[in-house]
């Protein structure tokens, strides 16, 4: 809204939408941004030339946000990047590419980009998108398996003898768990595939929980439960986000063995609750 009265924008439905954690509502203080824009020309004939007018505005609202404290995105996944800045039709085009050639690099746009939410604009194109999508992502087989594949990669970090298996491979930080990547991403992972599977239109992975759990056989209140592991380890992550005494890249890792003994006890907990959806 502060920039829109600088810019001579197209007189066009244009959505602006949000991507990854912040399309889930699940943003935390260590963040950069995913965001993108959604379009519908008049003809098709007009589609690039309308790109080009809203693309000097997309990427001055980056450059603001990140300016706010929104980091710019390392992979350029932003509204201010051509190739995120798209018709419908491209949307479309772009999301049926990587359901049909499920490739990794495919796979992993699919987590992002399917997370997708509207934030101003003509909310009806985000919603007209949400729409389609869950109506052919159920019905792309080995793309569903695929994308249950890659959610499998990252098992909660759970020993047979002891309560946690520790991560040595990051010399700055030895013996410690990502919490991102072995703590929330299960959960994460498991609600879009299920949510793509039964055509749940909610972004946010609690909802989806809610609204899948009869259909893969966990009851409500056990559905709570997964749901309350998945918050207690969004909020370890947000407690160390916000000490001022965590090293620079360490804010997703903790020791568990360095907590107190009922957030500890907790964690096990949560990590139980992951590997069992």
């Amino acid at each position: 809204e502060l920039l829109l009265p600088r810019f001579d924008l197209p007189k066009v439905p244009t959505c602006w939408i949000a991507l990854g954690s912040e399309g889930r509502f699940e943003q935390t203080l260590s963040t950069d941004q995913d965001n993108g824009i959604i379009f519908e020309p008049p003809e098709e004939s007009a589609t690039d030339a309308i790109r080009q007018r809203l693309l000097p505005f997309a990427q001055a609202v980056n450059k603001v946000l990140d300016a706010c404290g929104f980091p710019l995105c390392r992979g350029e996944i932003m509204a201010g990047n051509p190739q995120w800045c798209l018709s419908l039709d491209e949307w479309r085009g772009k999301f049926v590419d990587w359901i049909v050639r499920p490739t990794p690099e495919a796979l992993l746009n699919a987590t992002i980009f399917f997370d997708f939410r509207p934030l101003y604009g003509d909310e009806w194109l985000a919603e007209r998108l949400r729409s389609w999508l869950s109506t052919v992502a159920p019905t792309n087989a080995m793309f569903l398996v695929h994308m249950a594949g890659n959610a499998l990669t990252c098992r909660p970090p759970l020993g047979t003898l002891r309560d946690f298996v520790l991560d040595s491979s990051d010399k700055a930080f030895p013996r410690t768990i990502n919490l991102k990547m072995y703590g929330s991403r299960p959960f994460v992972d498991a609600a879009r595939v299920f949510s793509l599977i039964f055509g749940a239109n909610h972004t946010n992975t609690a909802e989806r929980l809610r609204m899948v759990g009869d259909r893969i056989g966990i009851p409500a209140d056990d559905i709570d439960g997964v749901i309350s592991g998945f918050y207690f380890i969004h909020m370890l992550r947000l407690r160390r986000q916000i000490d001022p005494a965590t090293p620079p890249g360490g804010e997703n890792r903790v020791n568990p063995y360095r907590l107190n003994e009922m957030d500890r006890r907790m964690l096990a907990e949560a990590f139980r609750q992951a590997r069992k959806l």
